[in-house]
């Protein structure tokens, strides 16, 4: 399997960044780690073997990306409306630096948007903010909405609302799209959702498939039995999905 360490400067987050690419062609996956997690975490966590069958045969690339959740959603020592800010800078080095790169490396027609848990939000946040870069999103375990305190998991924002907490909140500003274009771009990807049917999400998660459905956006929810919220879980579903 052709693997690839890549790092370089990024003046949009003013640090270092890191990637991995995993295979030589195929499907080009923009893969996010869990809450928190490094670029290295899905190769760690065996879900690169559990899809080696397809890397190697040209079927997928994989671009694993780092994360920056401690720098943004995650530093709570910050102002909530800082968190923000933070990730959208993100957003920008993904939109001007990596699908760049990918691109670049890979001219494949079909762009996939791929991550568990905290991983799935940042895939099914970005493809929908930006479908017109995507053709399918796989969203493993995901949560959708944070602001809904669930269990142990907080509002995020700690109870701040503002206009980029709603456009970066899936199961609040799908249910109100109302633009044409991006509304024909969404229902062009082939959405995947993956989740336990004991996961503190599985509501977040049909609440969501709901609101796809109401505006057109066809979408696959595949429930799990029990949490199945764990790598051994993940590398099931990889094979079935990715």
């Amino acid at each position: 399997m052709n693997r690839e360490y890549h790092k370089w400067y990024s003046h949009r987050l003013n640090r270092d960044m890191e990637l991995l690419v995993f295979g030589h062609a195929g499907a080009k996956v923009l893969v996010f780690p869990t809450r928190c997690g490094r670029f290295y975490e899905y190769e760690n966590m065996g879900l690169t073997e559990a899809l080696r069958h397809k890397i190697d045969r040209g079927w997928l690339q994989l671009y694993c990306v780092d994360s920056i959740d401690e720098e943004s959603f995650y530093c709570f020592w910050n102002q909530p409306w800082d968190r923000v800010h933070r990730h959208m800078q993100y957003e920008s080095y993904l939109l001007n630096e990596v699908l760049p790169l990918m691109w670049a490396k890979n001219g494949h027609p079909c762009v996939i948007a791929h991550g568990c848990s905290f991983g799935a939000f940042h895939a099914v946040n970005f493809a929908f903010r930006h479908p017109q870069a995507f053709h399918k999103v796989v969203a493993l375990s995901g949560r959708f909405d944070l602001t809904q305190p669930v269990e142990h998991f907080n509002n995020l924002f700690d109870g701040h609302y503002d206009e980029q907490v709603y456009f970066n909140t899936p199961s609040h500003f799908v249910p109100n799209l109302s633009d044409p274009y991006l509304l024909d771009r969404l229902r062009r990807l082939d959405v995947v959702l993956a989740i336990g049917d004991r996961d503190p999400f599985l509501d977040n998660n049909r609440q969501l498939s709901e609101s796809l459905w109401h505006k057109g956006v066809w979408n696959a929810m595949h429930v799990w039995q029990g949490r199945a919220h764990s790598p051994k879980h993940w590398r099931k579903m990889v094979e079935l999905y990715v």
